[in-house]
């Protein structure tokens, strides 16, 4: 099975492309959902970040509070270290469950694992290729600022925490860019997938 990684930087519009290969017929798991999964009430992440941060970062009903969470740790690099270093172990714990599992229902199949901080945190390795989506710095900026109500200065904060998109796209086995809307990033993600099943049929079966 072909084990692909998608990355890019927030708001830059990860999501829509992995829905792409989705529909393409690629097995896809979206890292944020996992990232989810593994703080829900009743984990031992969940229970690692309070001890970490406090109950401050809980709501009423004992769930993660994520903005306020995010508030925290996007103003101070050590702390947004210190979560990571909480979540990534149990997120790559998850994705390589269901990497078997793909690996198990199709072998000639084409997985596709989307997070955002995948270079960052080294992750990126353990894939075939790697597909980097990046747009725009003021397409990004004004997507960010819209999906997240955040001012500029608080959108500007997140970004410039991340590596930077110019940086990242150097990491690329394959570039998409969603600066030209749907349909564009639609037709680049096909050609990629294209590449991605002739690639599959040129790799000698172990």
């Amino acid at each position: 099975m072909l084990k692909i990684g998608l990355t890019g930087s927030i708001a830059v519009g990860k999501s829509f492309v992995l829905g792409v290969f989705r529909e393409l017929g690629a097995f896809v798991l979206d890292a944020d959902e996992t990232a989810r999964e593994v703080v829900m009430p009743g984990t031992v992440g969940l229970v690692q970040i309070v001890e970490e941060f406090g109950a401050q970062v809980l709501t009423e009903s004992g769930e993660l509070d994520r903005p306020k969470l995010g508030a925290i740790v996007f103003s101070d690099e050590q702390k947004r270290q210190r979560l990571n270093a909480i979540v990534h172990p149990l997120v790559y714990n998850k994705q390589n469950e269901w990497l078997a599992e793909c690996e198990l229902e199709d072998p000639n199949g084409i997985a596709v694992v989307d997070a955002a901080l995948m270079i960052e945190s080294g992750g990126y390795k353990r894939f075939d290729k790697l597909i980097v989506v990046w747009c725009d710095a003021d397409i990004q900026l004004k997507r960010l600022m819209l999906r997240n109500n955040l001012s500029e200065t608080e959108a500007l904060k997140r970004i410039n925490a991340q590596m930077p998109q110019e940086e990242k796209k150097s990491f690329a086995d394959f570039l998409i860019d969603t600066s030209g809307g749907f349909e564009a990033a639609t037709d680049q993600a096909k050609a990629v997938f294209e590449k991605l099943k002739r690639y599959q049929r040129s790799v000698p079966v172990q």
